[in-house]
């Protein structure tokens, strides 16, 4: 499936008992606190900075025990506010905070934007049609004289403390309530796919006072700002990169993502960059994981996997929207629909990613305030589906878990089965795309096996009578539509 474009739009073992997961409610419009009613799950506070598994590299761990799957939705203005007016409305963040955790979601993309003007005029997915302001961004708009948008001059060698104070205090709230934050340092489909937008970038030679122009070839795009040709842009990016790490280093909830959608240009950047960061941060008391996300357009999944970045997310090569490839631990994959189609996905993909050992994350469009519906109920099942599978994450021993979908019928299977050692598989859980049934091999296992159903639909739990491990069985979903499998021994 090809991408349309990234803001885009066109699109030990725990053996617990029996349970049921209340399904949410849906709503169109938001109740007073936004989100499904039910209870959310307890926070879970990282326990140091996440680094890859070192047993199981398709997952993170914060303690080098056990693994923590990342999962949630992640919406435009959530670090600079975006909108008509002037300034624009700040975003209620705590607000935000809330409704994920009621989804029991436990990450977030800290978006950046690097132009102060975004015009909406020709989005389709844009309920208000107007020019959007966007602020504060890291640089000091201090002049003299006035920029191209009317306001004063960037000074690219002063910082806008408010952008900093606001990334340090929202990822700090972010983990008091167990979210993670991929802080977002620049932000890449706008520079080719906003009409003109780099009129108004920061550096462009009218917006600043320092005579840094990025348009080397002057041809009003200004993609050289992704790439390496200019050594006095990549000075004031690097001194940038360089305030945000001091700002954030010391929170255990903290990833990096160098770019969204940066064009293909900018492969050699973005691996300078992620070295840079690495570099830097062996000098700091703590060092956290560093993505590189799907570059539009001119990318391929080729560059991310060949990155030196510890975190990727590709785009719909090779089936990540409708089959995903099984993650094999060459890096942590973010499965993000912002890269899979834009706003787009259902409660399918969610399930199929988690079953084939990705982790997997939403651009929600939350409010509505910048892009589509508030509050859209077409959303809420991957929304709730990402709880629920956090909440199957939590319960099984992730990290002995690999996806072996040869196992089953179905081909989605995640399982701590393996060839080495035979008789030593202790769980199993299977999804069924379609529902109906499932053969699953348990060939790996002994004895009693207990069995169970998940409804991802309804969010209820059914047991079933228990298997004699050490074959192959046929299984039966008792319900309707698609369904998740969970067998373990007791």
């Amino acid at each position: 499936m090809k991408k349309t474009g990234g803001m885009c739009l066109a699109l030990a073992f725990l053996a617990l008992p029996a349970c049921t997961l209340s399904a949410p409610r849906v709503r169109v419009e938001p109740p007073a606190t936004p989100g499904p009613q039910r209870p959310a799950a307890e926070s879970v506070r990282a326990r140091g900075p996440l680094r890859v598994h070192p047993a199981n590299p398709r997952y993170f761990t914060d303690d080098g025990v056990r693994a923590v799957y990342l999962t949630g939705s992640h919406t435009w203005p959530n670090l600079v506010d975006m909108g008509p007016g002037d300034p624009p409305a700040v975003f209620d963040f705590n607000a935000y905070l809330s409704w994920m955790k009621q989804y029991d979601h436990n990450f977030m993309r800290l978006w950046t934007w690097d132009n102060p003007l975004w015009d909406q005029t020709r989005q389709p997915l844009a309920r208000n049609k107007s020019v959007f302001r966007v602020a504060p961004l890291p640089w000091a708009r201090t002049g003299p004289g006035h920029a191209l948008d009317g306001k004063p001059k960037f000074d690219l060698r002063k910082f806008d403390p408010e952008y900093f104070r606001r990334l340090r205090s929202r990822a700090e709230a972010a983990g008091a309530q167990g979210i993670y934050v991929a802080v977002m340092l620049f932000e890449g489909w706008s520079k080719h796919r906003m009409p003109d937008a780099f009129r108004t970038h920061p550096f462009h030679p009218g917006n600043n006072i320092n005579g840094i122009n990025a348009d080397l070839n002057g041809d009003g795009v200004g993609l050289e700002t992704v790439t390496l040709q200019n050594p006095k842009v990549l000075q004031v990016q690097e001194r940038y990169v360089r305030e945000v790490i001091d700002t954030v280093n010391d929170l255990d909830n903290v990833l990096y993502e160098i770019a969204n959608e940066a064009p293909g240009v900018s492969t050699a950047w973005q691996y300078h960059l992620i070295e840079w960061v690495r570099q830097y941060e062996k000098g700091k008391p703590k060092q956290h994981p560093i993505g590189m996300t799907f570059q539009y357009s001119g990318g391929t999944n080729e560059a991310l996997f060949r990155s030196p970045a510890d975190w990727i997310s590709p785009n719909g090569e090779g089936g990540y929207t409708t089959d995903p490839p099984p993650a094999a631990g060459a890096k942590v994959i973010l499965s993000d629909t912002d890269h899979l189609g834009g706003l787009a996905g259902n409660q399918q993909w969610v399930w199929k990613s988690f079953l084939r050992g990705l982790n997997f994350i939403f651009m929600d469009p939350y409010d509505g305030a910048v892009l589509g519906n508030p509050f859209d109920a077409r959303w809420e099942p991957i929304r709730v589906a990402m709880g629920y599978v956090r909440r199957f994450a939590s319960r099984l021993d992730l990290a002995t878990m690999r996806p072996r979908g040869e196992l089953s019928s179905t081909r989605y299977c995640l399982t701590d089965a393996t060839a080495s050692r035979p008789d030593s598989a202790r769980q199993y859980l299977v999804y069924l795309p379609d529902g109906g049934g499932a053969t699953l091999n348990l060939s790996a296992a002994k004895g009693l096996l207990a069995v169970e159903w998940f409804n991802p639909s309804t969010g209820t739990t059914t047991a079933s009578p228990d298997v004699e491990a050490g074959r192959e069985v046929e299984f039966r979903a008792p319900f309707s539509g698609d369904a998740v499998l969970h067998v373990w021994a007791r």
